[in-house]
């Protein structure tokens, strides 16, 4: 097992894996840019070191700062949590020449699943369902055309090295194809160093299923059950729940089989998760890997019961998985809302700033995950992200009227956030009923900002 540990990542992913590490005996490292000088979970660690400025492409993004650090603390492995460099191949195999743990996937995985376009001809020859579309990436506007009308409208353009919704364009009528593909090549471009697309046929008003994994290195996969992440803006997911409701128990074992098909023909190991479409009749399509820990992991610990961090750990050093796929049983429900630093009010524009009072909930089934305090000020350069609010109780109305308690609980002033937004879909016909898709946000809430 690793002695140290560094953590090339900020805010409330590093302090898990802070609390992670001094569970299992292990000393962490902690980087931070001069926008997070003072945070007070850097003093949990137990060293910390500063990686540069404020923007991230010169701090968290910066790839010989982060061996640098590593090497200066005699680090045996880095764990990069969410975003970042956390899906980057070459960050990957970089530590490996470093001779420094990668703690994620191999590289080799990362490259076959970070091109959608590849994952998805990868899923295909696995037998996973994909979303009708081009064979391959899109080179002309001829050909572009020419499947659009074949699909019919409305299709979906989207970059190969996208994610974040970025390089994405719904084209719901022939004459805005050209502009679009234009305008999603730009973006992809200037996002991914990336121009390259590929079309699919739109799936109108999708669930959004995921699958979370786990393998080891040694060829197992295991899947441990789905959570549903429908409540979205701008493909951002705000609200995500486990079990997805409403799914029939036959497309949840499938779904699940497929996601593990998938990562096992890949040749995944450590924690990632499988995303699907599902649509109204309940058929489910592929759409990416995220190949990383996601920001709501902690839906699935709830209802398995086994710590995805220190798993990812114990991976990275070689072990292999304590349990098999019988081992893996799903309890109860569990539902996560993201809390971030915007104003649903204006259009959720964003809201740094100093966290003036801070009077988090608690209680039976309440787990909250954040770095914030009272006295914290939050920056305006990354993610805006401040906490996690999770409840766990037998059943989903249970759960959600855990949820309602807890949100009503939590106050926090000095900025705005999104609780006054969570407050309102937990008490929504639509949501308590599970009958949401993932432009419900946009359908029902964006026209009050």
């Amino acid at each position: 097992m690793f002695q140290r540990i560094l953590i090339a990542n900020r805010g409330e992913i590093a302090l898990r894996i802070i609390r992670a590490c001094k569970e299992m005996g292990i000393e962490s490292v902690a980087v931070y840019s001069e926008a997070d000088r003072g945070a007070p979970y850097l003093q949990l660690a137990d060293q910390s070191i500063c990686i540069g400025p404020a923007i991230a492409t010169e701090s968290y993004l910066k790839i010989p700062r982060l061996i640098s650090a590593a090497e200066a603390a005699d680090v045996q492995a880095i764990h990069p949590g969410y975003g970042f460099l956390s899906e980057n191949a070459h960050f990957a195999e970089v530590c490996r020449d470093c001779k420094i743990e990668f703690i994620g996937p191999p590289p080799e995985a990362m490259h076959r699943l970070g091109n959608k376009n590849e994952a998805r001809k990868l899923a295909q020859k696995a037998g996973v369902p994909v979303v009708p579309g081009s064979e391959g990436l899109i080179e002309k506007d001829e050909e572009a055309l020419a499947l659009a009308r074949e699909m019919g409208f409305p299709v979906l353009i989207k970059a190969a090295a996208g994610g974040g919704g970025r390089g994405m364009r719904v084209i719901r009528e022939e004459a805005a194809l050209l502009s679009g593909l234009r305008a999603a090549r730009q973006e992809a471009e200037s996002a991914f160093k990336d121009g390259s697309v590929y079309l699919e046929k739109y799936i109108e008003q999708p669930r959004h299923v995921e699958v979370q994994l786990l393998g080891d290195r040694l060829g197992n996969v295991i899947h441990l059950w789905e959570r549903d992440c429908s409540l979205q803006r701008r493909h951002q997911k705000l609200v995500e729940e486990s079990p997805a409701p409403n799914l029939p128990d036959s497309v949840r074992k499938k779904i699940c089989e497929s996601a593990v098909r998938l990562a096992k023909a890949a040749g995944y190991y450590s924690a990632g998760t499988c995303e699907f479409l599902v649509d109204k009749q309940n058929r489910f399509y592929f759409i990416e890997v995220n190949a990383r820990i996601q920001v709501e992991h902690p839906v699935t610990e709830l209802v398995t019961g086994v710590d995805l961090v220190k798993a990812q750990i114990r991976v990275a050093a070689g072990e292999p998985l304590p349990f098999a796929q019988r081992d893996i049983v799903h309890r109860g429900c569990a539902i996560e809302c993201r809390i971030n630093a915007e104003d649903p009010a204006s259009h959720f524009r964003p809201s740094p700033g100093l966290i003036t009072r801070w009077q988090p909930p608690g209680g039976p089934g309440v787990r909250l995950d954040t770095h914030a305090v009272a006295g914290y000020r939050v920056p305006p350069n990354y993610d805006s992200l401040v906490a996690k609010l999770l409840v766990y109780q037998p059943t989903r109305a249970d759960a959600i009227a855990c949820m309602r308690r807890a949100l009503d609980e939590f106050i926090i002033e000095g900025i705005h956030t999104t609780i006054p937004l969570h407050r309102e879909i937990m008490r929504h016909p639509a949501f308590q009923a599970g009958q949401v898709d993932t432009t419900f946000i946009e359908r029902t809430w964006q026209k009050k900002g």
